[in-house]
């Protein structure tokens, strides 16, 4: 088994090369899945949440209101911490679970965005970092996800700078251009992993 971890700035199209991954063969365990996961109605996670920040967070059916959520967060260092200190180590303690299940020669792709700023990357045998620009980063929050400009740079000021992230890439994605020229290098990408699995289960 070879453990990928797998990251990039939000809007870099790091979830386009997860898709592309599992399209190969790729076993996922998607960070932002599981962190949605452990704070669903009537689970601990979501208790602790509340305690946290108050009833305010929830909606009138007592799900977690993510947009109000990430409003207060984004916009503090402080309570964004206090949310990670949450949310974090039962991430963890699912995606370890997950992994289990995963066999010998399976290529596993922890797809993780903030793998950078939490220190993780020793977890894994190698890190994959999808990289664009800033500039590609915000056209592609405000444009296709319809953040406000000033959202959107609340959202990237809260991760990791490009050049941090790029410090801890073993492979590197491009990802500043279109779609066709981003699947020859994912596929590319696929092929070394699955070398690098294999030669992992002969060793």
């Amino acid at each position: 088994m070879l453990k990928v971890g797998l990251t990039g700035g939000i809007g870099a199209g790091k979830s386009e090369v997860s898709r592309l991954l599992v399209s190969y063969g790729a076993v996922l365990i998607d960070a932002d899945r599981i962190a949605r996961e452990v704070v669903e109605p009537g689970t601990p996670g979501l208790a602790a949440v509340v305690e946290a920040f108050g009833e305010d967070v929830l909606t009138g059916d007592g799900a977690l209101d993510r947009p109000k959520l990430g409003s207060i967060v984004f916009a503090d260092p402080e309570r964004l911490a206090t949310l990670n200190a949450i949310v974090h180590p039962l991430v963890g303690a699912r995606s370890a679970e997950l992994e289990s299940t995963a066999g010998p020669g399976d290529v596993v792709v922890h797809d993780v965005p903030l793998l950078t700023e939490n220190g993780l990357a020793p977890l894994y045998d190698l890190v994959v970092v999808v990289d664009a620009s800033p500039e590609t980063q915000l056209d592609r929050l405000v444009r296709l996800r319809g953040m406000t400009e000033e959202e959107a740079r609340a959202r990237m000021a809260a991760q990791a700078d490009r050049a941090a992230r790029q410090e801890i890439a073993d492979l590197l994605i491009d990802n500043d251009g279109p779609l066709d020229a981003l699947e020859p290098q994912v596929r590319k990408l696929w092929d070394e992993l699955a070398r690098r699995a294999a030669e992992t289960d002969r060793s």
